[in-house]
């Protein structure tokens, strides 16, 4: 016996689920609440076809476990239609791949919707047992329906929903739950849609706790606004995509395996990120040759969109996708070279500043350049403690340096870091020189001393025992004088200007 809060639109459900054998799959008890973090959703139509095995599976449970109401309604392309909230279950005849310009159809019968899910099969020679979502269309020609090279608009927020929630219903069952790349039909819908399907033979197709997994993720839908990229390489199944999904909060649209790269021209990128309203690429780098990669962020970068590296994604973790844009852009515009690093302090300012959907402006702070670099040739993991325990974004060069440039989200915090981070440089600066620092005027000198063999040759030392005490730091005597270690040492002296210096 276990626990599972199945989150409705607007209702929390709180139930129990007993496994009792493999065809067996209850839902018993439930405790139900207004969920206030849930967002209106619109009209969602779960498309059923009379001749998909998984899609009758599917139906039966969807109309076992929730109270649908019959729609009476005269329309040649529907069987039957049924309604539930925000859910509309319109069951069709034909297979769903071959639906193009079904959302036009039912509009005309009055059944528009804002998104449509296509509750189907999947069919796979190695027969695994896999509950499946991706988007639809067709790179090259339409072997399984749509057009050629013609891609479906999609909804990346139902992708990672419906996903997600199949992954955690299935969590202890035998299916394994998967994204997969964009391919088949239907591909002229314009209302955005997505495929969920049962694989991967006739026996997972009508198995009851298939269909109730997937009924129950697609009623559990949620309404998450996270940034959206169009991913590229890898297999057919997108793993790289799939494990970014599941660890951010991001998610996909067109999905292009590696095998199908040569076949995307300008036009097929173009239409993939205005079909999945995405707002950068991500590239699985490691599953394609240079050639690909170079050509592919060629026409990315010239169609405006960024090409975003796992690291790049992973930063931007729960910072809203406008803001990242801004901030981005603020730092490419200082740094072109550097790679953001934004820290968690920030990104939970970020998220507190950004709840009323009026983002702050950034600003923009700076230290001594060579103040820094002096601090960090002497001690690295301190500094990049510190900064990670402040709220600012900063910079790292391309070798992997700090930058001396620092983002806040408001004045003060910005200078203030500024002048910690300065003090913070000249505290581990104190531990390995003598340091002068006249804050008045914003100078700091080294001081360092270094033993010179040309100065105790000239006292007639040389080369032995004497000439190494002497460079220990010890007195010597040569004849009847004694050499004390000051008069054999030179002593240089840095100067560095700590200025911090702040701008917009």
């Amino acid at each position: 016996m276990s626990f599972v809060i199945l989150t409705y639109p607007n209702e929390i459900l709180i139930y129990i689920y007993v496994i009792s054998n493999p065809n067996t799959f209850l839902l018993t008890g439930g405790v139900s609440g207004i969920a206030s973090n849930q967002t209106t959703i619109g009209k969602t139509t779960i498309i059923i076809s009379k001749e998909d095995l998984a899609s009758q599976n599917i139906k039966n449970m969807l109309l076992e476990i929730r109270n649908w109401v019959p729609i009476d309604i005269d329309c040649p392309s529907v069987i039957s239609a049924f309604e539930f909230k925000m859910f509309r279950m319109v069951e069709i005849e034909g297979m769903h791949i071959y639906q193009e310009g079904l959302d036009r159809r039912l509009e005309e019968c009055g059944l528009d919707s804002d998104i449509i899910i296509f509750a189907s099969r999947h069919r796979s020679k190695d027969g695994r047992q896999i509950l499946t979502v991706h988007p639809t269309g067709n790179t090259k020609e339409a072997k399984l329906g749509g057009n050629p090279m013609e891609l479906a608009s999609t909804s990346p927020q139902t992708i990672r929903s419906i996903y997600m929630n199949l992954k955690t219903l299935s969590k202890n069952e035998d299916f394994q739950a998967s994204i997969e790349s964009t391919h088949h039909g239907p591909s002229g819908l314009k209302t955005p849609s997505v495929f969920v399907e049962i694989g991967s033979t006739e026996k997972e197709w009508v198995d009851p706790l298939a269909g109730r997994i997937v009924a129950n993720a697609i009623l559990m839908l949620g309404n998450e606004d996270v940034p959206v990229a169009v991913g590229f390489g890898g297999n057919h199944y997108a793993p790289r995509q799939t494990k970014l999904m599941e660890d951010i909060e991001m998610t996909f649209g067109h999905i292009f395996p590696t095998y199908k790269l040569d076949e995307l021209d300008e036009t097929l990128i173009k239409q993939a990120f205005e079909r999945s309203c995405a707002d950068f690429a991500y590239l699985d780098r490691k599953s394609m040759s240079a050639k690909q990669r170079n050509r592919l962020t060629s026409i990315i970068e010239g169609l405006g969109y960024e090409v975003l590296r796992e690291s790049d994604i992973r930063e931007m973790d729960g910072v809203p996708w406008e803001l990242c844009k801004v901030l981005r852009k603020k730092m490419n515009d200082l740094c072109p070279s550097g790679r953001a690093r934004i820290t968690e302090g920030i990104k939970c300012e970020f998220k507190n500043a950004c709840l009323e959907c009026v983002c702050p402006k950034v600003k923009v702070t700076k230290i001594s350049p060579e103040l820094l670099r002096e601090a960090e040739k002497l001690d690295r993991p301190r500094l990049k403690e510190f900064l990670a325990a402040h709220s600012i974004a900063y910079l790292e060069h391309k070798n992997g340096q700090f930058s001396h440039i620092l983002i806040g989200i408001d004045d003060d915090c910005a200078r203030l870091v500024a002048e910690e981070l300065t003090n913070e440089c000249i505290n581990i600066l104190k531990e390995h020189y003598d340091i002068r620092y006249h804050k008045d005027e914003g100078t700091l000198y080294l001081i360092t001393k270094k033993f010179s063999p040309e100065l105790a040759r000239k006292l007639g030392i040389t080369s032995g025992p004497t000439f190494g005490a002497l460079a220990r730091g010890e007195t010597v005597s040569v004849g009847n004088k004694k050499v004390s270690p000051d008069m054999v040492y030179e002593t240089n002296v840095k100067t560095i200007k700590v200025h911090t210096i702040y701008r917009d």
